[in-house]
């Protein structure tokens, strides 16, 4: 049955089920940590603006979740590089304005 499914391109029923685990576990993490999807979307968005202004990242394969390890709960991102950015050109120097008067704004 495994050949048939891949095959046709289908897959595993332990490959479903992997992904049934995986959010799971997501929705546990969440829950004890009282995190909403909606606050890890926020952190998932403000993440990737902050870190593409310095290297470019495939923002369409951007994973973000919680995971529960010996350790406690952990922000996992998987964020995929596709290279780096050009530097940005060093700022230009303020230019000094005088305060002095001039004879024409004494009189």
């Amino acid at each position: 049955m495994n050949f048939l499914s891949r095959i046709f391109n289908r897959p595993a029923e332990s490959d479903s089920a992997q992904v049934a685990k995986q959010r799971l576990q997501l929705v546990l993490a969440q829950d004890r940590t009282n995190i909403s999807t909606e606050t890890l979307n926020v952190l998932k968005d403000e993440m990737i603006n902050v870190i593409s202004k310095h290297v470019e990242i495939d923002r369409a394969n951007v994973q973000v979740s919680m995971a529960h390890t010996n350790r406690g709960e952990q922000l996992i991102a998987n964020i995929p590089v596709v290279g780096a950015r050009a530097p940005a050109p060093p700022a230009a120097a303020p230019r000094r304005v005088s305060t002095r008067r001039t004879r024409s704004a004494r009189a």
